[in-house]
């Protein structure tokens, strides 16, 4: 079973500022270990909205929209692509992600990602052919 672990953004991710020596090696310690346990697939850092747009599809029509973004609340900070056993390990590792005393809130989003045998058999052939920037591991 893969799953997102979702960073929501915050104040702090979405100006920009680097993030602290100490946190860094936080998070690479967090990173070694999901490696170490077999469990990464990918995972990232996301610049703020500000460097990002969005475009929304309505009516047969494009728009774009250029960041920031204000609903802090809504965004993307970062995120890691893991394969796990069951939805309660995905949680534990979430559970681990480094979060020290008198660090700023933090929230992270936890979302299963859809499998080939997720979809209808009927349509088993189409989803197999579907290109994977990563295959799931058996």
């Amino acid at each position: 079973m893969r799953f997102m672990l979702l960073l929501k953004a915050s104040q702090d991710t979405e100006t920009g500022a680097p993030a602290s020596e100490a946190l860094i090696n936080e998070m690479d310690r967090y990173n070694d270990a999901l490696v170490r346990a077999g469990v990464l697939l990918d995972a990232a850092g996301l610049h703020p909205s500000s460097r990002g747009a969005r475009i929304a599809f309505s009516q047969g029509k494009r728009t774009v929209t250029s960041g920031p973004f204000t609903a802090t609340n809504e965004l993307i900070a970062g995120f890691w692509m893991i394969q796990v056993k069951t939805q309660e390990e995905a949680m534990e590792w979430a559970r681990r992600w480094p979060h020290s005393p008198g660090s700023a809130d933090a929230q992270i989003e936890l979302r299963q990602v859809f499998e080939p045998a997720d979809f209808p058999e009927s349509t088993q052939d189409v989803v197999e052919q579907e290109p994977h920037v990563a295959r799931s591991r058996s």
